[in-house]
């Protein structure tokens, strides 16, 4: 008795919980290919010359919605940990433009440092997305 009190309990707990987004999009919209949309990057590779070891850069890959959906950014998730990317929470409508950003710490990684972004999202096609950027880290002085 007392676990299925337990269960009901739950139950109605779980059923109770909506999400306060009024976009109507949702968690399974990733999965969804009625819910699918295009997207245009608009810059998706960059190469960002030479900067001093110990410089944090400062990375941002510009994007389009070029479909009828919202574009809903599920995951970015960078090649190391020497990069931070910011996850976006907010879809982004039909038309509109939006960024993926990220953070990249130069300490200790003298050299070229090609570093790539993996993004998924819900897109026609493939609903992952590769953006590359390269920079020359130079020993500080």
């Amino acid at each position: 008795m007392r676990y299925l009190l337990t269960c009901l309990i739950a139950a109605s707990l779980i059923a109770g919980c909506k999400s306060n987004d009024k976009s109507g999009v949702t968690a399974n919209t990733i999965i969804d290919s009625t819910q699918f949309t295009t997207i245009q990057w608009l810059d998706s590779t960059k190469d960002f010359g030479k900067i001093e070891e110990g410089q944090k850069l400062e990375v941002s890959f510009r994007f389009k919605n070029t479909g009828n959906k919202p574009l809903v950014i599920e995951k970015v998730q960078p090649s190391c940990g020497c990069t931070v990317a910011e996850q976006s929470t907010e879809p982004i409508a039909p038309g509109a433009e939006g960024q993926v950003k990220a953070s990249f710490n130069s300490e200790g990684r003298t050299g070229v440092n090609h570093k790539t972004l993996f993004v998924t999202a819900n897109t026609k096609g493939s609903q992952s997305h590769s953006l590359q950027f390269v920079v020359q880290v130079e020993k500080k002085s």
